[in-house]
């Protein structure tokens, strides 16, 4: 998918509960665009499938992660997806096969083609590593980080 300089390229994160992986990739990819000076051609945001953290704040795992680069989520809620989320993005982008059942649910299938697995963008086909459950926030920055920089090659950004 190539990004026309002029058109607005709406992308979606989407984890379990929004506070752990999707805010990451929400804001490494925003950081990355401040960072190319094309954050004028990109929205994002990321969302929850499941209700069991929504109105709560970014991880303090993730926060701290991201600080050492410089990046703040400050003001970031969890979010629960919606009917409307799948319309209302371009590409939508799942962590893990969980997430990606959730949302095939949510939005009834995926007929447009917008829903991927982060790391497809990284040249893998497997899970975000998920923090939640490892505790390892380095790697799952790394794998973020490396599908972040595939998601731009693949826009063409």
């Amino acid at each position: 998918m190539a990004a026309a300089s002029h058109r607005l390229v709406r992308i979606l994160f989407v984890c379990h509960g929004n506070i752990c992986r999707s805010p990451m990739a929400e804001f490494v990819l925003k950081d990355m665009a401040h960072k190319r000076g094309i954050e004028d051609v990109l929205q994002i945001e990321s969302a929850a499938t499941t209700n069991d953290e929504i109105g709560n704040p970014v991880h303090p795992g993730t926060v701290k992660r991201l600080a050492r680069e410089g990046i703040s989520c400050a003001g970031k809620h969890a979010r629960r997806i919606t009917k409307d989320d799948y319309d209302a993005f371009d590409v939508i982008i799942g962590m893990d096969e969980e997430n990606m059942r959730h949302m095939m649910r949510a939005w009834d299938h995926d007929p447009q083609h917008k829903v991927h697995m982060m790391m497809e963008f990284a040249g893998e086909s497997r899970d975000v590593a998920d923090p939640w459950f490892t505790g390892d926030f380095e790697a799952t920055y790394d794998d973020i980080h490396d599908g972040c920089v595939g998601l731009l090659g693949w826009l063409g950004l």
